[in-house]
């Protein structure tokens, strides 16, 4: 093998290597249980979602958002977790097709603007209750690393305040 055919190769091997990587980091959530949320840091907060009003979850992310910057952006000084349940769910839905809210339009900039908050280490908890009452497939969550389900909202939401995350609910 000469080496424009060796350099092609790694080329095309690295190429593929970034390809795969970025279909990685936009793989499917996870499923967690209860024992897997840790408090990972001495300053921690979840912000309760359980409602569907564009508005209020604009504030919300406007919220976290300031939160972030009041630690400088720092993902080691603050460690936030959004729990989504009820209407809260559909914020973070591939589509409102198909479901209680199909006429609905979002603004195509919200879920951008929490993907960019989850570079300071935003944690999206969704409600797999939520999703089983009302006949949503899981796969209908956008595929993001920084989503994952619970077993239960409320109960998150429960399991993290016992574990010393402060609790701050927009509205």
């Amino acid at each position: 093998m000469n080496d424009i055919s060796r350099r092609s190769l790694v080329a095309g091997m690295a190429l593929g290597g970034a390809a795969l990587a970025a279909d990685t980091a936009k793989a499917a959530p996870t499923h967690m249980s209860l024992d897997d949320l840790k408090k990972e840091g001495e300053v921690a907060a979840l912000y309760h979602c359980d409602y569907g009003d564009v508005a209020r979850f604009e504030q919300t992310l406007n919220n976290i958002s300031n939160h972030y910057s009041a630690y400088n952006g720092d993902p080691f000084a603050l460690q936030i977790a959004l729990i989504a349940h009820g209407g809260g769910i559909k914020f973070f839905l591939d589509s409102l097709d198909g479901t209680m809210w199909k006429d609905e339009k979002l603004p195509s900039d919200l879920f951008e603007r929490a993907n960019s908050l989850s570079k300071n280490g935003l944690k999206v908890y969704l409600c797999e209750i939520t999703f089983k009452r009302n006949k949503l497939d899981p796969s209908r969550a956008r595929p993001a690393d920084f989503i994952s389900f619970v077993p239960s909202g409320v109960a998150t939401v429960a399991a993290l305040q016992g574990k010393g995350f402060a609790y701050v609910k927009v509205g």
